[in-house]
């Protein structure tokens, strides 16, 4: 019987002294203890090991039965009475062995825990890892760093709940291990308190920089993956208290304030090796960028933050990390990037940001990110915030800011759809110009000219698809159009009527052509479609359309020549606006010859 193996092994070690301990005492004890517990006989083998006399061996030897008591507790059910005994022997272990010895047991169950049993495990062992460190007289720092770094490894490949039914759920139990791990944290969170406000010199640093070395991990993940606004439903919800509790760590051992105002570049690495240093680098980033959403558009830890710093420092100060969660994919991080980008613009008067601030690289970046996401990105909603925020951020600059922000969007954004958007601002701009009573040098003269110049062009001349381009030849037309009707050839505010020959040849006569072409191109393939149509007897016949290497949806040829006669009709729209404009054009040159 497996009870009575494991009194012989205790009655011989008994008489020994700790040093005459042998090898062969540890794995007769460790075999014999794995079987009692297997075979049903957890409440003897707590008797065993709450006997006195026992204590030396369970001291030296009792960290073997880790292993098989992890398994043997989550064999039994929650109710199971042989479960409470198991649970009772990992007390006692924890209170009576080695604390060197327990705790590497310990971490080797949590790095062999996996998949589902990952939080189950954690959870289960940071108690008696907790009651060990608290022995632990020298590498605690160490010790803890290690055991919060295992604990990072094992929970960071789960996915995070991120919908409210996944939230409550919880179904690998994420939610409630990350604030069992923050708990498990607050003693030697308090131990640092401590000794910094018994010096103010506090000299022990390594404690305290393996707690902010969690605190970085933990918002990477989960918090920066995390759905964190309030929802209806959920009383407390688990990753806004976890947030809570991580900033307050941060506040407590006085690194918040310091983190927040850390650019990332600045950061230094401790690794020779590049790459590591580079993905350390990264990581940072990622954390810094999760911490400022966490400040300043969720508001945890706000109450701690000086009022002191001006709006536009304030957006200087988050430009680094609202790139960083521009240039990610992820839902989640890209909405916690047009969130941070909104509240830091929001807290703005319009026309107040000085154009000084587009010399730095992360205001021409950002914007240009920004385009992206309105461009590329597939989820419609981000796309329609994104478009809101870029027309903020061009609200909120100076006259001169303005001016170079168009300049540089009209050179960079590639999408004729967002150049038509931007004409449309130039358009606006010039017109507060013409209808207010201060002088504006942008949006008038030479600079307006200049500027006219990127506008009021085909990119490929008679040759640039029209169809493509049709929303930046669509707001270019309307563009001039306002020019010629607002700006009579005797004021000349704008500088249009100086450069019309100039507009001529490079918008006017090869949109002429190239309409004309296009045109003739599309009636021909009209004309061709229909008459393979009646020689097939059928409208049902298909083509394949591919699209950036995609094979699309087969098209019948009613379909191709619906797409047809639509490329027609934009085609017609344009010509009409056109013919408006060199109408409007002759009357007003017209009127200034029968004046004269």
């Amino acid at each position: 019987m497996a009870v009575d193996e494991l009194q012989a092994i205790i009655q011989r070690c008994q008489i020994l002294e700790e040093a005459d301990f042998k090898g062969e005492d540890f794995s007769l004890f460790q075999v014999a203890g794995q079987k009692c517990l297997e075979d049903g006989y957890a409440a003897q083998l707590l008797e065993v090991i709450q006997n006195e006399k026992n204590k030396v061996i369970i001291k030296n030897m009792g960290w073997n039965l880790i292993s098989p008591l992890v398994r043997c507790i989550f064999m039994y059910k929650q109710e199971d009475d042989k479960r409470e005994h198991c649970l009772k022997i990992l007390d006692q272990l924890a209170q009576l062995c080695n604390p060197k010895e327990l705790f590497l047991g310990l971490l080797e169950q949590i790095e062999q825990a996996s998949g589902e049993q990952a939080c189950q495990t954690v959870m289960l062992l940071l108690q008696p890892l907790q009651t060990v460190f608290l022995k632990l007289q020298n590498k605690k720092a160490y010790s803890l760093g290690l055991s919060l770094a295992m604990i990072m490894n094992q929970l960071t490949p789960l996915p995070v709940p991120y919908t409210k039914q996944q939230i409550q759920e919880d179904k690998l139990g994420l939610c409630q291990c990350c604030n069992a791990v923050v708990d498990f944290t607050k003693p030697f969170v308090n131990e640092v308190i401590k000794n910094m406000e018994k010096s103010s010199e506090y000299n022990d640093m390594e404690l305290k920089e393996e707690l902010l070395k969690f605190c970085m991990k933990c918002l990477k993940y989960p918090l920066l993956t995390a759905q964190l606004e309030q929802l209806e439903g959920i009383e407390e919800h688990p990753f806004r208290h976890f947030a809570t509790e991580i900033i307050d760590i941060l506040w407590d051992i006085r690194e918040l304030i310091p983190l927040v105002f850390l650019h990332h570049k600045s950061i230094s690495s401790h690794w020779k090796n590049q790459e590591f240093a580079d993905i350390e680098r990264k990581n940072s980033a990622d954390s810094l960028a999760c911490l400022s959403y966490l400040m300043f558009v969720q508001h945890f830890g706000i109450d701690c933050f000086p009022m002191v710093f001006s709006p536009s420092y304030l957006l200087q100060c988050n430009m680094t990390h609202i790139e960083v969660l521009l240039k990610r994919t992820e839902e989640s991080m890209l909405s916690k990037g047009l969130d941070l980008f909104e509240s830091c613009l929001l807290r703005m008067e319009d026309n107040s940001l000085l154009h000084q601030y587009l010399e730095l690289r992360d205001f021409i970046n950002v914007p240009q990110d920004l385009v992206k996401v309105m461009t590329l990105c597939p989820i419609e909603h981000l796309r329609k915030k994104s478009l809101h925020i870029l027309q903020l951020f061009i609200d909120k600059f100076d006259t001169e800011g303005k001016y170079a922000l168009f300049r540089c969007l009209l050179k960079t954004s590639n999408h004729a759809g967002v150049e038509g958007y931007i004409i449309k601002n130039i358009k606006d701009q010039i017109h507060l110009s013409l209808t207010r009573t201060c002088d504006n040098i942008w949006f008038t003269g030479h600079h307006l000219i200049s500027l006219l110049d990127l506008v009021l062009l085909l990119p490929e001349g008679a040759e640039t698809d029209l169809l493509q381009n049709s929303d930046r030849i669509m707001a270019s037309l309307n563009l001039l159009r306002y020019l010629v009707i607002k700006d009579c050839e005797s004021d000349n505010q704008t500088g249009v009527w100086t450069t019309l020959a100039k507009i001529e040849q490079n918008f006017l006569k090869p949109l002429h052509v190239g309409l004309n072409m296009s045109k003739a191109h599309y009636e021909a393939e009209i004309k061709n479609k229909k008459e393979n149509r009646r020689e097939a007897h059928s409208s049902n016949t298909v083509c394949s359309v591919t699209v950036s290497g995609e094979k699309m949806p087969a098209m019948t040829t009613e379909m191709q020549l619906q797409v047809l006669h639509s490329a027609l009709f934009t085609f017609d729209l344009i010509e009409s606006v056109l013919a408006r404009v060199e109408e409007l054009i002759e009357v007003k040159i017209k009127a200034v010859m029968d004046e004269n």
